[in-house]
């Protein structure tokens, strides 16, 4: 099938979180035409397979988007819509790779629900037994690799108390809801480094008052990024306690990751895209992804691939060149036939003999790219 139409039907199936049904219908019926047997699972992931056995390659892709139906159309070889870049284009050219790449061992696709959201479809997927190696499908650029993915810490804190008159010397609930968040605020500043990267952020996301009757409430909603080297847990444990105390409630935790450059699969993706003709670049991103989740539950290689420009995420400009689809594919096409050759007899893949691509520094003076924007 044409790569083109094939990411063209994933697209015009629109599919925010909570609502991925059709779209993946869609994708196993795309996978079916293609020779790969599916199915859907409790979750409502789609998942498409070749092979059985060892090693078992997992393609974790997501089939949902944010909100915000977009105009699906084509304008000077380029696909627009929601979704194109994140991350259905990844999960097209996963697709259109498999079969003239698989080589032994299991190859599994999978279009997982709600990664834009609560992670459902990997959290579920991660009750199951762990694969050999996993490919994270998010847009990394068909000529980059991402290695590195920061954490999440999303808090709610509540704070109720008797209320009193406004000229009372007495802070109000509200008062004491935008204290503890200017503390948070601190406290992330205190860990900044030069690199946005290797940096604790925090941001108020929401922020709500209320006076019922003779009680006050004060509810502000915090979202902590988390580099690598600082879990949710230590965060957690050394966040500022005062004022309130709050009664304090955690909706996303979610550890950062960077399985690094020279992990096999990281390798694998890396020489396909040398031998594809381009200087690969090696990215670590601020926001978070299925990876994160994936390589925290599991002791396996890993490293996030497709193509799209992450900055078009989440974004009415977003969308993707089939000249790069294509592309894509053909990196897939390479680096999947390394990882499924089962000739070493090893659970591991193999791991090709590459040299290190490029990849910006960690420390001062860190260029764009490493805190460039990307994931949930």
């Amino acid at each position: 099938m044409d790569e083109g139409r094939l990411l063209e039907r994933l697209v015009r199936q629109y599919s925010p979180s909570g609502s991925e049904g059709p779209a993946v219908r869609e994708f196993a019926a795309l996978a079916s035409g293609l020779g790969y047997r599916t199915t859907i699972d409790a979750a409502g992931n789609g998942i498409a397979e070749l092979g059985r056995g060892h090693p078992e390659l997992l393609f974790l892709g997501h089939i949902d988007t944010v909100e915000g139906e977009r105009p699906v159309r084509w304008a000077r070889d380029r696909l627009h819509g929601r979704g194109v870049v994140d991350a259905k284009g990844a999960l097209a050219a996963a697709l259109l790779a498999g079969p003239e790449s698989h080589r032994s061992g299991t190859l599994r696709i999978v279009a997982a629900v709600g990664e834009e959201t609560d992670s459902r479809g990997a959290r579920h997927l991660l009750r199951g037994h762990p694969p050999d190696a996993v490919i994270a499908g998010e847009p990394s650029g068909w000529d980059g690799v991402t290695v590195g993915y920061k954490g999440d810490l999303r808090l709610t804190a509540d704070f109720a108390r008797t209320r009193r008159h406004y000229s009372s010397p007495f802070p109000t609930a509200g008062d004491e809801a935008v204290a503890w968040a200017a503390a948070v605020h601190g406290w992330a500043r205190a860990r900044a480094k030069e690199s946005l990267y290797r940096s604790v952020t925090a941001k108020v996301i929401a922020l709500e008052t209320g006076s019922p009757g003779d009680a006050e409430s004060a509810r502000v909603t915090v979202d902590v990024r988390l580099p690598p080297g600082l879990s949710a847990a230590e965060a957690l444990s050394t966040l500022p306690k005062e004022p309130g105390p709050p009664r304090l409630r955690v909706s996303v935790r979610i550890d950062p990751c960077e399985p690094g450059p020279q992990n096999p699969v990281a390798l694998a993706l890396l020489s396909a895209i040398r031998a594809e003709g381009a200087r690969p670049t090696i990215w670590r991103k601020a926001g978070t992804s299925d990876l994160n989740l994936a390589l925290s539950a599991w002791s396996i290689p890993g490293a996030a691939y497709g193509p799209g420009d992450a900055r078009l995420d989440h974004t009415a400009r977003e969308s993707l060149s089939r000249g790069e689809l294509r592309r894509a594919t053909g990196v897939l096409r390479r680096a999947i036939a390394s990882l499924t050759d089962g000739s070493t007899g090893s659970a591991t893949p193999r791991a090709p003999a590459a040299d290190l691509a490029r990849t910006p520094p960690t420390g001062a003076r860190a260029p764009p790219r490493e805190a460039r924007r990307g994931g949930s």
